[in-house]
């Protein structure tokens, strides 16, 4: 099987102060974490599940899956 790599874009609410993930390449995922390495855990259950359920991989594929998660965060610092 051919190696695919699912590509999650993350960015920062400031607003709600969290990071925001979604992904056109993983139907379904939305998700939001307060740090990257909260998020990260959270794709690493997530991403495998919505691949399944939509039927990007079959339900008994056994091996391993990458995922390349692209964030931005801009922050606006006021100097005296």
């Amino acid at each position: 099987m051919t190696q695919i790599t699912f590509k999650v874009q993350a960015f920062w609410d400031k607003d709600a102060e969290v990071w925001v993930a979604t992904s056109e390449d993983v139907p379904g995922l939305a998700t939001e974490a307060s740090s990257m390495e909260i998020l990260t855990q959270k794709l690493r259950v997530m991403i495998p599940e919505l691949i399944v359920i939509n039927g990007i991989i079959a339900s008994d594929y056994v091996g391993s899956i990458t995922f390349e998660l692209i964030s931005h965060r801009q922050e606006l610092i006021q100097v005296a």
